[in-house]
């Protein structure tokens, strides 16, 4: 009797082990299914946006990015909102429109002055200039980059010229905080001021 018992115990016990076994195994199968093919077309957006993003077509990769927040993986949806926000911000700082006359050259210089970007801003200011030499409002430009940068001399220079074209310029450089650097400069204040001289004298 007691063979007959424990050979009943040992043969059962792993037999509904076997069958608790198949019931995990078989549970998940079914759920990644129905969401593969969503899971597919975003991750195809995603490297499609990226690709466009680093060729630095970011209108089109806008796009693209914008596809993947549909997708019902998140982490490809935080890191498509992470480059969705970069391409805003470059899309913003990208010349939209081909730059060619004076006009053009001087728009985008003082769009990069406005941005920090004093280098490009100058080679668009100096191309203004070759363009259009007697173009007081680019001169007048050219003295404000010079005063960012720090460069004195040539922001007098280059002020002075912009007064000569145009004297309404000496009361805009008054208030214009872009001469802040020069303030204290006293050819700065004889430019600007030259009443003061003159009741001086």
């Amino acid at each position: 009797m007691k063979r007959r018992a424990s050979h009943t115990s040992k043969s059962s016990a792993p037999h509904k082990l076997v069958k608790k076994k198949a019931l995990k195994a078989k549970a998940p199968v079914t759920v990644p299914d129905l969401d593969a093919p969503a899971k597919q077309a975003q991750l195809k957006a995603y490297e499609e946006g990226l690709k466009l993003f680093q060729q630095q077509k970011f209108p089109k990769a806008k796009l693209s990015l914008e596809k993947v927040l549909e997708g019902p993986v998140k982490e490809l949806h935080d890191r498509a909102m992470m480059h969705i926000r970069i391409c805003d911000q470059r899309a913003s700082r990208s010349p939209v429109p081909t730059v060619k006359t004076a006009e053009d050259h001087y728009t985008q210089g003082v769009a990069l002055m406005n941005l920090g970007r004093w280098d490009e801003a100058r080679e668009h200011l100096d191309r203004a200039h070759k363009a259009a030499p007697k173009a007081d409002h680019i001169v007048y430009a050219m003295a404000a980059l010079d005063c960012l940068t720090g460069e004195a001399d040539s922001a007098m220079q280059n002020l002075r010229i912009a007064i000569q074209l145009r004297p309404e310029n000496r009361y805009h450089a008054r208030n214009d905080e872009d001469f802040a650097f020069l303030q204290e400069d006293p050819r700065f204040t004889e430019l600007l001021y030259p009443e003061r001289e003159g009741s001086l004298g």
